[in-house]
């Protein structure tokens, strides 16, 4: 079995995901942010190939004519799709893992194809909370708050699908417990059996 840790963080807009993501490259050793592919616009100074690899729909839709993605969905009105090639350049490079950001639409098709992947779900402490900040982030309309409000509603209902839910209620405290459970599926004991194994056979 593949030991590259293969960690999906999803949450509804304005939970924390992008802030714990970055906390966890910081923080560990090894991991590597799958870049996604998109056929949203390019926002600001967003990088190509850094963000994302920005695409049109046509050249999206040849990818998954094509089986290149390990999951892709629709969000927004927008395509997201995580290339394959994202995990093998991960190998190739000495990678220990792959942190991606994706949807409850594309954790269960990443875990449908990569049964090992682990899927956490960044919940906010209350919608309210959540509508604060999506607010103070000033990035949106409030129609678009709104929307993204009722969206959250949606995703929040498939939580049970997850592995690990995670309340970010003190970021502190959430981004200590999310560098817990990367510490503790490294340790799975499927991950680490060849070390034991060789260690029998001395």
């Amino acid at each position: 079995m593949d030991d590259l840790l293969l960690l999906a963080l999803c949450a509804p807009s304005g939970a924390g995901k992008t802030t714990l993501s970055k906390y966890l490259l910081e923080a560990v050793e090894g991991l590597r942010f799958s870049v996604s592919h998109t056929t949203r616009p390019r926002r600001g100074d967003e990088v190509d190939g850094v963000d994302y690899h920005f695409v049109d729909r046509a050249a999206f839709d040849e990818l998954v004519e094509r089986g290149r993605f390990a999951e892709w969905a629709e969000v927004h009105g927008n395509l997201y799709g995580t290339s394959l090639e994202e995990l093998d350049r991960a190998r190739q490079d000495g990678k220990t893992g792959l942190i991606f950001d994706i949807d409850h639409q594309g954790a269960r098709q990443l875990r449908s194809k990569l049964p090992s992947a682990v899927s956490v779900f960044v919940l906010p402490p209350s919608l309210e909370e959540l509508r604060t900040r999506l607010v103070a982030r000033g990035t949106d309309a409030p129609v678009v708050v709104e929307r993204r409000l009722g969206a959250a509603h949606e995703e929040i209902a498939h939580y049970a699908f997850f592995d690990y839910l995670l309340i970010n209620d003190d970021l502190d405290a959430a981004k200590e417990t999310l560098l817990a459970i990367v510490r503790a599926e490294r340790v799975r004991r499927w991950r680490l059996a060849g070390v034991a194994e060789a260690l029998l056979r001395t």
